[in-house]
């Protein structure tokens, strides 16, 4: 990010109260700060709320947005900060998430923190942290048919059908299992504590390089989630059987369909999302108070 950072992008569902609040006050004390704020295309469905401060802030397609922005302020929750990290994980803009939805394990900045912290973030003062991205590829006989990046999970999943999934496992072209149930989420270290969680998956440091593969929902009690190397590639592939039928996901964000004879690949990428937090930011404090640890009166830290 260039320093001191000239323009900042927000992003964020500015129909929801909340986030419009939280805009309306960054984007006036953005201006004071000499800093050109841009917002991207209104969407008729998105919002009119933040038409008292069209003066604001320049309107850039979401498409400019990563080629003008030297930073990214996403305003929500984790799926928000998400959405922001797809459109700049090519250009390795940094984020800074802001929270006005509910757990907010990406969106880390309180409101009340939040104009401290975004000066902290244009300055440089905030503590870099790169995660790890997927590559998603769906593939048939013929070649690439779709490709997405994910921070959090790639999600394979039954589709528009009560029957449950039968798929095969493979890591690295080596056969691992053979599977009934709902699906399978791949997560990062930084998705070990979505989908995954629910799903009785660990939560990874969000530096480790490894991955989590969980099932849905798995048909057998043996069935179980592992851990396996970041740098391991995943193969999924459906059995066929009658009304099989199964999407693909990247961050919750359809990819595309998988049926018998196609493969979903899963590989690690060298691309990265930097997230910036506030100094003296702790991961395990942050899984304090998300998931409520601590509480039976010995933790002496907060």
């Amino acid at each position: 990010m260039a320093l001191p950072a000239q323009a900042c992008a927000l992003i964020g569902r500015f129909s929801d109260p909340r986030v419009a609040e939280s805009a309306l006050t960054l984007l006036p004390h953005l201006k004071k700060r000499g800093v050109q704020a841009l917002l991207p295309t209104p969407d008729p469905s998105n919002e009119n709320s933040l038409d008292a401060a069209a003066d604001l802030a320049i309107r850039v397609p979401e498409s400019e947005i990563a080629e003008r922005a030297d930073l990214v302020i996403a305003i929500g929750g984790d799926g928000t900060l998400l959405y922001a990290a797809r459109l700049v994980a090519h250009r390795g803009v940094p984020l800074i998430g802001i929270n006005r939805g509910r757990l907010g394990f990406l969106t880390d900045v309180l409101p009340q923190d939040m104009l401290t912290s975004v000066d902290a973030a244009l300055e440089g003062r905030c503590e870099r942290d790169e995660r790890a991205l997927l590559e998603a590829r769906i593939v048939n006989g013929k070649g690439l048919v779709a490709r997405a990046l994910a921070l959090n999970d790639v999600v394979l999943q039954k589709w528009q059908t009560g029957r449950m999934l039968d798929f095969e496992t493979w890591i690295d072209g080596v056969y691992v299992n053979s599977h009934g149930g709902d699906g399978l989420i791949v997560a990062t270290s930084t998705g070990s504590t979505a989908y995954a969680l629910s799903c009785g998956g660990p939560i990874l440091s969000p530096h480790l390089d490894a991955l989590v593969l969980a099932p849905i929902c798995p048909h057998t009690l043996s069935d179980r989630p592992i851990v396996v190397s970041g740098r391991s590639v995943i193969s999924v592939k459906l059995i066929d059987r009658p009304d099989t039928q199964a999407q693909v996901t990247c961050d919750g964000v359809p990819l595309g369909d998988l049926a018998p004879g196609t493969t979903l690949e899963i590989h690690p990428t060298q691309q990265t999302i930097t997230l910036l937090h506030p100094n003296k930011f702790e991961y395990y404090r942050l899984l304090r108070s998300k998931l409520h640890w601590g509480r039976g009166g010995f933790d002496t830290s907060e």
